[in-house]
């Protein structure tokens, strides 16, 4: 980097965002992660010996992926490259490899790659980088938002160490605003500012695990307040919910998406009416389509309450309907009361376990020609042939009821369906002669 380069990194730095210059410089400044890079840990070892080996960093946004790789960088004897996948290419790949290849080559010195985003690399883009991964020539160092078993080759993930990071907590948002507030150096200090300490849990609740959008909320409150009385800046819970209007909600479509639908649904089969309502709220705020939560509550209703109360599937396809009909905002209300009435509706999975017995049988069993009685008699020739010899119709019997085989001999006695005893199935249960076994 020549001088004016040094010049200008300087100046951008100093008007960069509050959490970009509030960045830890060092391990012992950064915030929670225990587990990725507390004292002790693999990682952190690797990092104090200077002898990384690739990694992945992933985990919700601002929770200090890309701090660590920043750290990291003023720790290693290695070159430090980085790039960022969102203008990267295949040819900032080559240039990187040329010139590790010459860097090792002329002074025995490593290189670690840090790219951010990296998931933002196409499948091509991933396996340029793999041989040179593989052959030690890079260190890879990449940063994600998104699950990497998703995002992320499997060649590229099994020659990586995978490191989770999680949503920052309350009381670490605090310490961090703090510090921000005292900072005159990199921080806020110097606008001498108090704030009310319900302003200051306020904006490390509505951050939301996120240190970003605490501090960049932080600094938006400071430097829009007017100094009052001595110069002083006062900082109310009004100015503070007026700087973040809405929490930001930590959620993508590959990892979340999966992790917080699966909830939803085991609240409804877990009769649980209240974290029903609350994983709803979650997708629904996070701006998941309503038309596949739609899908969701319908399946469950088929699946885990079927025949128990057949008029949850009723409700649930009523209300595929409506919210196609209404739209949001309003169509919450409908979702919440099909969600509302399978998380209290009877269970019974019977329905579904009934169904995959049937496939399973004929999957796995020989099949054996439809009866005799039971063959279609509605073309010529059929009669002829004893189609439907020996069929007895309910309807001619009392009670619309007779006793007669439906399957094949093979399997005449299967029993696929069992009704469960709860709700409606007690009474298909009595109707079937009392429960059933294979």
């Amino acid at each position: 980097m020549n001088l004016f380069e040094q010049a200008m990194e300087k100046s951008m730095v100093k008007t960069a965002p509050l959490a970009r210059r509030m960045s830890p410089r060092t391990l012992n400044e950064f915030e929670e992660q225990t587990p990725v890079v507390g004292a002790g840990t693999l990682l952190r070892r690797s990092i104090e010996s200077d002898k990384l080996m690739s990694a992945i960093f992933y985990g919700p946004p601002g929770t200090g992926k890309t701090s660590l790789a920043l750290i990291i960088a003023g720790i290693t004897k290695a070159h430090f490259e980085i790039i960022n996948a969102v203008m990267a290419g295949v040819a900032d790949i080559r240039r990187v490899v040329d010139e590790a290849k010459e860097r090792l080559s002329l002074y025995n010195e490593k290189t670690v790659l840090f790219i951010d985003e990296i998931h933002r690399f196409n499948k091509a883009q991933q396996d340029a980088l793999l041989p040179f991964v593989e052959n030690g020539l890079i260190i890879l160092i990449g940063s994600t938002t998104e699950n990497p078993m998703f995002a992320i080759n499997r060649p590229l993930i099994s020659r990586s160490q995978l490191y989770r990071f999680e949503l920052l907590s309350k009381e670490a948002l605090r310490r961090l605003l703090v510090r921000a507030l005292q900072d005159t150096e990199r921080g806020l200090g110097m606008y001498h500012t108090e704030i009310e300490p319900d302003a200051l849990d306020h904006l490390a609740e509505i951050a939301n695990g996120d240190a970003r959008t605490g501090l960049n909320a932080l600094e938006l409150a400071v430097v829009t307040t007017p100094p009052g009385s001595g110069g002083v800046r006062r900082i109310t819970l009004a100015i503070a919910e007026e700087a973040v209007q809405k929490r930001v909600l930590q959620y993508n479509r590959n990892d979340e998406h999966y992790d917080v639908i699966s909830a939803f649904i085991k609240s409804m089969r877990g009769s649980d009416p209240q974290a029903t309502l609350y994983w709803l709220a979650r997708l629904l705020y996070a701006g998941e389509d309503p038309e596949f939560i739609c899908r969701r509550i319908m399946i469950h209703a088929a699946e885990d309450v079927g025949l128990a109360d057949p008029q949850a599937l009723v409700v649930a396809t009523s209300a595929a309907l409506a919210v196609e009909r209404i739209g949001m905002p309003e169509a919450r209300i409908v979702l919440a009361e099909a969600a509302l009435y399978i998380a209290t509706a009877p269970k019974s999975n019977s329905v579904v376990e009934g169904i995959n017995a049937a496939f399973s049988e004929v999957e796995k069993k020989r099949t054996e020609p439809v009866p005799p009685h039971l063959r279609g008699t509605g073309y010529k020739g059929a009669i002829e042939l004893g189609h439907g010899k020996g069929y007895k119709y309910p309807h001619d019997y009392p009670g619309n009821y007779v006793k007669q085989s439906y399957l094949p001999g093979n399997i005449e006695r299967k029993i696929f369906y069992k009704p469960s005893g709860n709700g409606l199935e007690a009474e298909i249960q009595k109707r079937q002669g009392g429960p059933q076994d294979h």
